[in-house]
């Protein structure tokens, strides 16, 4: 069953589709004259659309949480709050890469599903695993970190393949598909878990990071000051299955449609 809250988003998300037309209709953008992307075809988008992916505006739902969504439907239910299935999967050194001719990233832009949907898009990512990094409880659950009180943000671990695409470059997504201004959240999503946060895995990472988001604030993409916060990799908790690739699997679901989906368009990504 439902729960009352998520049937009432969901009756709104429903009324504003009725009203408005198409769902891109419900979302605001934090700067209205950056230009929209463009990208036509299917596959990985390169280098240099991730650079012309910059001038356009993130976006998010104006109703939506991430939260407010059921998760779980359609998945098996877990008595332990995920915590077994969690440290099954946790990830002990955070400057470990898949192997020598790739490389890892950690990066967190509020809702995991979200940016997991745009930065599978991007040629030379060879996988993204949504998970939590940053908190100070070991196996996390994700109703744990969705209360705020484990200091864990929402996160990506990226790998992916240098030759193809650079550390810079992946960032260049990263800025596109978020708003970096806004502290603790994205959106209608509030909490520390939605923060914006790079965390680097090597000083090299950290060096490009550092520059790259005074890059980003210098190009004037956004009115207020970047918060995005450049920290050590720690512990990566992987999130529990059922989050995985979630959006893939999820079309339909009403977060996807009218935050996710519009989010894929701005950036001229395929929905």
């Amino acid at each position: 069953m439902i729960p009352l809250p998520r049937l009432l988003s969901c009756v709104l998300l429903a009324a504003l589709a009725a009203c408005h037309g198409p769902a891109e209709d419900a979302v605001n953008t934090s700067d209205p004259s950056r230009a929209t992307a463009s990208a036509s075809g299917a596959g990985g988008r390169s280098a240099g659309e991730a650079a012309a992916a910059r001038g356009a505006a993130p976006v998010e739902d104006a109703t939506m949480r991430h939260d407010d969504s059921d998760p779980r439907a359609g998945a098996p239910a877990d008595p332990q709050g995920g915590a077994g299935e969690a440290a099954a999967r946790q990830s002990d050194d955070p400057g470990a890469t898949a192997s020598r001719s790739t490389e890892v990233a950690t990066l967190g832009a509020g809702c995991f599903w979200c940016i997991e949907a745009v930065l599978e898009q991007s040629d030379g990512v060879i996988d993204v695993r949504s998970g939590y990094m940053g908190g100070h409880v070991d196996a996390p659950s994700y109703e744990q970190v969705c209360t705020g009180r484990t200091g864990h943000a929402e996160v990506v671990q990226v790998t992916f393949d240098p030759a193809k695409l650079s550390y810079a470059a992946l960032l260049d997504w990263f800025w596109a598909a978020h708003d970096p201004t806004q502290v603790d959240g994205q959106g209608n999503d509030i909490g520390p878990q939605y923060r914006s946060v790079i965390f680097y895995h090597t000083p090299e990472q950290r060096e490009i990071a550092e520059r790259s988001k005074r890059d980003e604030q210098a190009s004037g993409h956004h009115r207020g000051t970047i918060v995005t916060e450049i920290a050590p990799a720690t512990t990566f908790w992987s999130a529990e299955e059922y989050h995985q690739d979630y959006y893939r699997q999820n079309r339909n679901q009403p977060y996807c449609r009218f935050v996710i989906a519009p989010k894929l368009d701005k950036l001229g990504l395929d929905k």
